[in-house]
């Protein structure tokens, strides 16, 4: 067994995190608690990037050195002997740091400055700067760069999927810490597989042929967690295939390390974007064959208002929101509608999409309400294909009940003028440790069913205790929820409303 084989077969998650965490007990006294993120997740991912250049870092100096005394720019000769998307040029790495105690500073700092243009963006929106001279002041950061120095977080020991899981583990044991809402910044990992079966299940044909390509957008990426699982789902199917992932995301620390991630993976990270979806759109005009998208619940959207209803106003249905605008307290279906935007003409293919929302979406306004004409734009174009109602306590920054929404323009022949309505509420196991609000999760075999129920598309019931039939799985035409009210017993986010105008 080689020393990284030894090192994967140690390391497991908890323990990864439990390393990383105790990084916490340098910082402590010198940083409010709700500060450690500040320096330990920028840490995590410098080290993560030293280890991936380790193999290759006296290539890629040679490589310059030859490059340069031939005066020629470098840069695309490093990147083909570092074989990665990004370089350092520097002769330091983080276990050298270690050689020179007196000028730990300076040299993080040139360390830094020597990373490929990307990789110096992942920093500054870090605001790495900031925090490597604040420890140093403390006379904190020779501790802290030698703790990370000492751990191993190259791939072959810590995979893609584990790294992501680390940082969603960290993101929410600081945002707890801080008081701040978790659940913004990432979705649970089997919720996200869940989606990923739904939207690729009709597909799963067309994805196994040879060389194919498709993309996937996340119009608020997080840290990436559903780009991954994505991914990882599509390469597990046909390693052949190629996923080119695009996302755009609003927190700075989530988006960094997002890019991160990507950068890692091999794709082209300029396709990730930092900024506000909804207001400054980073991919205007783009289209993709596949997207995924948990926006923040009951997000009020009043700060961007005045661009939001200027889109509205002056382009309408050659804008993102036609259809109409929500009230100001809920921001869902500005994201429902933008994803709708983002769908590829059904003669060139169209588009599926899932989107995570809570109940408010499924019946708030009446008609001729923003809401209802948008949930009536939705059903009269034949876009929505199922909704999935999930388990509550299902998310770690709330208890809510949730449902996930499957919205395509190229529904099959069997599902035109057709929505499926599923009932998973009861398809849960308990958690052996709940994480905020996270009580309960959705096993291998929940997952199975709920993808079997939406693939057979068939009304589908259950015998509860007392002998009655309970609907699990429903096919309604698209016209009922437009012009009458449903009431399904024992679905009760059926709505007894219209989910029409």
């Amino acid at each position: 067994m080689g020393e990284r084989a030894v090192q994967r077969h140690l390391m497991n998650q908890q323990n990864l995190s439990s390393f990383i965490w105790s990084v916490a007990d340098l910082l402590r006294g010198d940083y409010k608690q709700s500060e450690y993120g500040r320096v330990i997740l920028p840490f995590t991912v410098l080290r993560r990037l030293d280890c991936v250049l380790e193999p290759t870092k006296e290539a890629v100096l040679k490589e310059k050195e030859k490059r340069e005394k031939a005066k020629l720019n470098p840069e695309p000769f490093l990147l083909k002997k570092a074989g990665q998307l990004f370089y350092n040029t520097s002769p330091l790495d983080m276990k050298k740091l270690m050689g020179d105690q007196d000028n730990i500073a300076e040299n993080v700092f040139s360390y830094i400055q020597a990373f490929s243009a990307d990789v110096r963006d992942i920093f500054e929106c870090f605001d790495f700067h900031t925090q490597v001279e604040r420890l140093a002041k403390a006379n904190l950061l020779y501790l802290v760069t030698e703790k990370f120095a000492n751990i191993d977080l190259h791939p072959e020991v810590v995979s893609n999927e584990q790294m992501g899981h680390v940082f969603e583990e960290l993101i929410r044991k600081f945002a707890e810490l801080s008081n701040e809402t978790a659940g913004e910044h990432f979705t649970p990992r089997e919720v996200i597989r869940l989606m990923v079966n739904l939207l690729f299940i009709e597909d799963d044909a067309a994805l196994t042929k040879p060389g194919i390509v498709r993309s996937l957008y996340d119009p608020t990426a997080g840290t990436g967690g559903m780009l991954s699982v994505a991914d990882d789902h599509l390469s597990g199917q046909n390693p052949d295939a190629r996923l080119v992932m695009y996302g755009q995301e609003l927190n700075g620390e989530s988006y960094a390390i997002c890019k991160a991630d990507m950068l890692i993976k091999g794709q082209d990270i300029s396709n990730i974007i930092h900024g506000n979806t909804l207001s400054d759109d980073g991919l205007p005009g783009k289209q993709f064959d596949y997207m995924l998208s948990n926006p923040p619940f009951g997000v009020e959207w009043k700060k961007i208002k005045k661009e939001i209803v200027k889109e509205h106003d002056s382009e309408g249905f050659n804008g993102r929101f036609g259809p109409g605008l929500p009230r100001v307290s809920d921001g869902s279906l500005l994201f429902l509608m933008h994803l709708t935007s983002k769908m590829r003409l059904a003669k060139d293919g169209g588009s599926r999409f899932g989107i995570v929302l809570n109940g408010s979406p499924l019946f708030t306004g009446n008609a001729g309400s923003g809401e209802s004409e948008i949930r009536r734009y939705v059903l009269e174009n034949d876009l929505l294909e199922a909704i999935i109602g999930l388990p509550t306590d299902m998310f770690y920054n709330t208890g809510i009940s949730t449902y996930i929404w499957i919205v395509t323009n190229r529904k099959p022949k069997h599902r035109k003028g057709k929505v499926q309505l599923i009932d998973a509420s009861s398809m849960w196991q308990k958690m052996r440790k709940s994480l905020g609000s996270k009580r309960k999760e959705l096993s291998d075999e929940h997952i199975a069913e709920i993808t079997r129920l939406f693939g057979e598309a068939q009304d589908v019931s259950t015998t509860d205790e007392d002998g009655h039939d309970v609907p699990i799985s429903r096919i309604f035409e698209t016209t009922e929820f437009g012009y009458q009210t449903i009431t399904v017993e024992r679905l009760p986010w059926c709505i007894t409303r219209d989910l029409g105008p």
